[in-house]
Parts: structure tokens; C-alpha cells; sequence
């Protein structure tokens, strides 16, 4: 196993030399040999490019997730880097692509795997800063578990339990409806019915009716009785109880050495279909298919390297007379988010789609003090940019812009790099000082926001519960409380991998059904 330790001791090297430097550098830098791995082409092959570059060329692919096509234009454009790495001459796509089927057997790929895997994840686990660096949840396992293995045997199911509830207990009771104090039923209650009607996935009556009939008539009101409750949470309040919920269950978080502060945030909007009629319906926004009715949610989410949990949640009200917030001022909904959000962790980076390009919002970002990196729509500007880019055959291009707006001004850019699919150029904004040589890895970090697309899936999919009211006050208290739920399953998740060996990928180990499970049977007790 020589060449495996060889593998850790070259990952090792890479690793300290990124505590000062960036990646390129670090492999420019090295001088480790690679002689413990077989060269499988034969000492009369024609031409070989070097054997030692092409293995540090591929830890290096490993480490980034770049494809042989982006690294290769790289080298072209920098073909310094392609001899300080021992390349004789720049290889093409289709050699990377012969040398990974035809000159390396399993021991070398082996090697290769293991040296890239481990800086991925020591830069992860130890928040080395290295944007260029990929996500360390693409490196890691996440096919199912067998029954016999060691992480399941790690948990058992009093452990799950005992965790969930834990969690669960820091989650009630921050919810406030403003009822007289002689109500028949405290808030509390009907925050058990929500979650057990968001957990079982049912409508209001048919929760209610399940709930009393384990519970008992007295424990649990009525459907109508719930919803009539629902609409006396003001929004505002609503909205407090879920931020002042939020800091109790970051509080448990926060106590973990693994919990890395800075983050890297998204903010996104999710939307929830209304069929209804539309008439004094403000709350009511449209689809951007431009036929669909649809109640829209923003949320911000811790993403990268962290625990993935939503810090905020905000309505989208686009067309309301009665804050005037139209629907090109989502600035507003950005300042509200970012603000809730800082007052649970400090936030250096967030991520948005092209939805949030405003020169309001980078404007409303900057003056909160975080940085931003947000996909830019194609207009004439871009075009004449991208055309200028072709003609002068460039990939990469970085342009300096300022932004000037009634709430302030400051300098940005604009990042041209070429898209995943490596077929066109996308086109970035950011106000970071990033230069041509790093904008392409600089602009790796935003496949994080991946994470935010599965968080929706599973709020809507796996803890809301199901209306038909038009009411959205009702909308509201149905969504949050569904992501109320999605964090404390992320919560005990974390907590589990935290009481085995402080691991923190982005795969669960307690799926969201289970979660479900556990959560319903402390709500509900057995017969």
C-alpha cells in the first residue's frame, strides 16, 4: 500500500501549501515524485506527454471538478502552468481522455482519488479558504446505506429518538397568536396539529379529524377551529417566532466545534400554485410562464460547507398596495432576509439567480455589508462584451462596473466564464476584487446553490401540509411552519453525525421520512 501513502503524503502537501496560497500555486510548487504508481504506457510509446504531470493534472481535475475541456483551455490561455507542471507541449482534450482510460490502471486512479479527496475534504472540515476547490457533498457517497454497515450500527433507534425530540423541544413554544389567555386551546396546540398535519401530509379537516381521534376531542380543536386560530398570527409576529425558533436551534448547533461561521448563503424564491379567483387577491403573483397563480416564498439558506438550514423566510408580495412593494423592488424582500439572517450567524457570501438581478439588490447586498455573486441576464451590454470576448479569442474576460442607485453606489464586476456545459459563456456579477486568472474557479462556488433546490423539494414535498385557502395568512403559517420542520430534521440530523465523529457532509443519515416518523410518534403516543 506504498502508493496509497505516497497519495495522502502528496494530499498533505497540497493542503499546507493552500493555507498561503491558491491552488495553481500549490501545484507549481510541488516536488513530490510518483514513483510508486505504474506508467501504463510502454517506454517505446510514441511521444508520451509526462507521466508526473499528467497524474498531478488529474489530481488537480479531481480537486476542482473541472472538465478536461475547461482545464485544457487553461493551460492555452496560461501556458506557464503547463510547464511548471512538466508538460513539454499543452495536451488537448482527447489526450486527458486517452491517459484516464489507456495509461492509468486502478492503483493510479486510486492514487489520484485519494490525494484530490483528501484535500477536499480537509479544506472543508478545516474552512481553508480555497474557492477553487469543489463541494465536498461531490465526493462523497451518498447511495443508500446497507443494513450491516458501521454508520448505521452507529445510531440507534432511542439515539434517533432521544435527538429528534431534543431538537423538536427547541422548536415550540415561540409562537404567539395574540388569543385571549381563557382560549380553549393554548398556541400550543395548534402548532401539534400543524406539524402532525405537515408530517402526514392531509388538509386541515382530515388532520384534525386523525389528530383528536389519537389524542382525544378535548386535546385537539376542529379544523375550522384551527384555521380561524391560524388567521389571529399576525404575519409579523409569525415571522419573529420563526427568527427567535431559529436562534434557539442554531444556539444547539453553535455549540458544536464543527460549525463553521462565516457562510455562504442563497437566497431564493420558491412558489406554492393557487387556482383560485384573483380578485382582491394581492398577495397572488404570477408565474413566469406568465399564465400560472402562484403564492411566492423567499427564503435564505445556509449552503457549502455548513448544516443546510433556512435562517429566514420572507412572502414575496409583488403587487401590494399596502407595503408598495412592486414587483421590480425585491431588494426589499433581499434587505429583510440578509438582516434576519445576521442576527443568528455572520454571512460572507450570498448566492441568488438570475431573478435578483437588480442593480437594487447588489446595491441593497453591499450596503449590508456581505459580498454577492449572482448570474447576470444577457442584455445588449453583455452582448457587445461577449462579442469584443470572440473576437479577440478570449474565454475569460473581467469587466469593472459601479453601481448607482438612491440607496448608494459601489464598484463590481462583471465575470464572463465559460458555462458547466462548456458550450457558451455566463455571465457574473460580483462585488469582489476577482481577476481574470481566478474568475472561472471564483465562480465554481455558485453550483452550492444546488442545495437550496433540494431544500425546496423536500419543505413542499416531505412537511406542508395541504390547503385550499386563499387566505395568506393561512399560506404563510402552512410554509413556515413546514420549514420549521425541515430544520429541526436537518438539526437532528446534525446532531447525530456530531455524537458519532463530527462529520458534516450534506447527506442526511436520517431521512426525512424517518424524521417524520419519529416526530409524529412524540406528538402522538401509542395506543
Amino acid at each position: 500500500m506504498r502508493y496509497l501513502c505516497e497519495a495522502y503524503q502528496l494530499g498533505i502537501a497540497i493542503r499546507d501549501d493552500l493555507q498561503v496560497t491558491d491552488l495553481l500555486t500549490a501545484f507549481e510548487k510541488l516536488d513530490q515524485s510518483v514513483e510508486t504508481i505504474h506508467d501504463g504506457y510502454p517506454a517505446w510509446h510514441p511521444g508520451p506527454l509526462s507521466f508526473r504531470a499528467m497524474v498531478l493534472s488529474f489530481i488537480y481535475l479531481e480537486i476542482t471538478g473541472d472538465s478536461y475541456a475547461s482545464f485544457t483551455r487553461r493551460l492555452k490561455r496560461q501556458p506557464e502552468i503547463a510547464t511548471s507542471l512538466g508538460f513539454s507541449r499543452v495536451p488537448d482534450e482527447s489526450a486527458f481522455s486517452r491517459a484516464w482510460r489507456n495509461r492509468f490502471d486502478d492503483a493510479a486512479q486510486e492514487y489520484i482519488q485519494t490525494a484530490a479527496h483528501f484535500v477536499v475534504k480537509e479544506v472543508h472540515d478545516f474552512d481553508i479558504p480555497a474557492p477553487e476547490v469543489r463541494p465536498k457533498a461531490e465526493i462523497v457517497d451518498e447511495s443508500p446505506v446497507e443494513e450491516d454497515s458501521v454508520e448505521e450500527e452507529s445510531f440507534s433507534q432511542d439515539e434517533i429518538v432521544q435527538t429528534t425530540r431534543l431538537a423538536r423541544d427547541h422548536a415550540f413554544g415561540y409562537f404567539d397568536s395574540g388569543r385571549a389567555a381563557n382560549a380553549s386551546y393554548e398556541d400550543a396546540r395548534f402548532c401539534e396539529l400543524q406539524t402532525f398535519m405537515g408530517m402526514v401530509g392531509c388538509g386541515t379537516a382530515q388532520g384534525a379529524a386523525r389528530f383528536q381521534y389519537r389524542r382525544g376531542d378535548d386535546y385537539g380543536p376542529h379544523g375550522d377551529t384551527h384555521l380561524r386560530a391560524v388567521k389571529q398570527f399576525d404575519p409579523d409576529e409569525l415571522i419573529e417566532g420563526f427568527n427567535t425558533t431559529t436562534d434557539r436551534l442554531l444556539s444547539v448547533i453553535a455549540s458544536e466545534a464543527s460549525f463553521r461561521r462565516p457562510v455562504t448563503a442563497a437566497i431564493d424564491i420558491t412558489t406554492i400554485p393557487y387556482y383560485g379567483d384573483v380578485e382582491e387577491m394581492p398577495m397572488v403573483s404570477g408565474t413566469k410562464d406568465g399564465e400560472g397563480r402562484a403564492f411566492k416564498f423567499a427564503t435564505l439558506s445556509i449552503i457549502g460547507r455548513n448544516i443546510p438550514f433556512v435562517l429566514a423566510v420572507e412572502l414575496v408580495r409583488e403587487s401590494s398596495a399596502r407595503d408598495d412593494n412592486r414587483s421590480n423592488q425585491i431588494h426589499r424582500v433581499v434587505r429583510q432576509l440578509v438582516k434576519r439572517a445576521k442576527e443568528h450567524v455572520p454571512i460572507e457570501t450570498v448566492l441568488c439567480d438570475r431573478e435578483f438581478d437588480s442593480m437594487r439588490v447588489f446595491q441593497t447586498l453591499s450596503n449590508l455589508d456581505v459580498n454577492y455573486l449572482i448570474p447576470k441576464r444577457i442584455t445588449s451590454s453583455e452582448r457587445e462584451a461577449l462579442k469584443r470576448m470572440d473576437e479577440d479569442n478570449q474565454e475569460v474576460a473581467v469587466e469593472s462596473a459601479s453601481v448607482h442607485v438612491e440607496a448608494g453606489s459601489h464598484p463590481m464586476r462583471f465575470l464572463y466564464v465559460p458555462s458547466t456545459s462548456g458550450e457558451e459563456t455566463t455571465v457574473f456579477a460580483t462585488n469582489l476584487r476577482v481577476g481574470p486568472e481566478e474568475a472561472e474557479a471564483f465562480c465554481h462556488r455558485y453550483r452550492w446553490r444546488w442545495q437550496i433546490e433540494n431544500e425546496y423539494k423536500s419543505i413542499k414535498g416531505d412537511f406542508l401540509a395541504k390547503t385550499s385557502s386563499k387566505d395568506y395568512r393561512v399560506r404563510l403559517f402552512y410554509f413556515v411552519f413546514a420549514v420549521l420542520l425541515y430544520n429541526i430534521w436537518r438539526l437532528t440530523d446534525f446532531l447525530l453525525k456530531a455524537g458519532v465523529d463530527g462529520g458534516m457532509d450534506y447527506a442526511p443519515v436520517l431521512t426525512a421520512g424517518e424524521c417524520v416518523e419519529i416526530v409524529v410518534s412524540a406528538l402522538i403516543p401509542p395506543d
